[in-house]
């Protein structure tokens, strides 16, 4: 499984990392640390992907099977 963030939606409000930093991590700024860019979920932490997702308030992580 992968993620993206959405750049022009993400505004930094970090509940992606907060609720799974074993999936999401933050830049220098506070936004997630790969906007933009395809990432990699970790292997056995789809669940938490999803629910770093789903906290998300703009609704910018697209997870892709």
């Amino acid at each position: 499984m992968k993620y993206t963030v959405d750049g022009s939606l993400c505004s930094g409000h970090g509940r992606c990392y907060m609720i799974a930093p074993e999936v999401y991590e933050s830049d220098d700024d506070g936004f997630n640390a790969h906007l933009d860019e395809p990432a990699e979920v970790p292997a056995g932490r789809a669940a938490a992907a999803r629910a770093g997702a789903h906290g998300c308030p703009e609704r910018a992580i697209t997870l892709h099977a």
